[in-house]
């Protein structure tokens, strides 16, 4: 059986990916200024299995939260049987009481009249009320999921593909800083719990401890954090032959983020990968090259003597 993307994966209703705890601890732990006080929503979870439900219910007053919203798409796992639940969920939390055990979910979990879909008219009444959404949404729907995240003027803090940088949708809300990537996954490896694991490659899946492993997907933020003020330290040096220019746009090739050159003040085409050291106040983003099309923001696919290179995004230091 071949090996699917992630992405590819979770339109199978019955491939369900459960984001690990420490993920979230390693990622969250940079955010907790911004929780006192504030509503957040986890509108794709479960929260008789959802680690970001754990998380939020767990360290509720830790973090002085108001309230923690959760709900799910009905097709999620029920713990409780052995069969899919026939019913999406929802859970409000107030802070008034710590204990989550099984047996006390099943008297707060509550049914939703509809199927949970996030688009849905009971979801988007639950979604005005939340300040913050955090968590790891279907990526078959991300650039939907993103938009109306943007739509609504929400916070927010989600998994993502990181191809999705690039998508029309998002690319414009990064160039102009009201979109960011988060921290990171820890050496890029993202692990995720799937229900069935047969439908990946061995390297992928890890029988030992019943994990998925992907490097293609990023954090994607609209909440400050430290990193996105850190300098990149620029060290290597400008020449012609190591630095060949676009055939057709006014940009040298930059092939690895460490190789940007310190001494050139002109636009450079780097990989993606970039956004995971891009501070705003050290470089500009002009652009991106990645398809045919020509527009004020896509530039074309950028070729070197006739060879088109990867994906990159068109940038100039400030």
């Amino acid at each position: 059986m071949p090996n699917p993307s992630l992405s590819a994966a979770r339109r199978n209703k019955k491939d369900e990916f459960y984001t690990q705890l420490s993920d979230i601890e390693n990622e969250l732990r940079h955010y907790h200024d911004h929780f006192e006080g504030k509503v957040i929503y986890c509108n794709c979870d479960d929260p008789q299995v959802s680690n970001f439900f754990y998380y939020f219910a767990s360290n509720f007053k830790l973090l002085k939260l108001k309230k923690l919203i959760t709900t799910c798409y009905k097709n999620q796992q029920d713990i409780f049987s052995t069969e899919d639940s026939e019913e999406a969920v929802f859970l409000e939390y107030d802070g008034k009481n710590a204990t989550w055990t099984r047996d006390h979910l099943k008297g707060v979990v509550k049914p939703l009249e509809g199927n949970g879909d996030f688009r849905s008219t009971e979801c988007i009444k639950l979604l005005e009320q939340a300040d913050i959404v955090i968590t790891n949404p279907p990526f078959s729907l991300f650039r939907e999921y993103l938009s109306q995240l943007i739509e609504y003027g929400k916070k927010f803090l989600v998994i993502g593909p990181r191809n999705a940088i690039i998508y029309k949708e998002i690319f414009p809300e990064i160039k102009n800083d009201k979109i960011w990537l988060g921290l990171g996954f820890v050496a890029g490896n993202a692990y995720f719990e799937a229900k069935h694991p047969e439908n990946f490659k061995s390297g992928v899946y890890n029988q030992e401890t019943g994990l998925v492993k992907f490097r293609n997907v990023v954090w994607y933020t609209n909440l400050s954090h430290e990193k996105r003020n850190e300098e990149l330290y620029l060290w290597k040096n400008y020449s012609p032959d190591k630095y060949p220019h676009y055939d057709n746009y006014d940009a040298i090739e930059v092939d690895r983020v460490v190789n940007i050159p310190c001494d050139w003040d002109g636009a450079m085409g780097v990989p993606i990968t970039f956004l995971d050291h891009y501070n705003p106040d050290q470089f500009e983003i002009i652009g991106r090259m990645n398809s045919n099309a020509v527009t004020d923001l896509q530039l074309g696919i950028p070729y070197v003597n006739g060879v088109a290179k990867y994906a990159r995004i068109i940038i100039r230091r400030r």
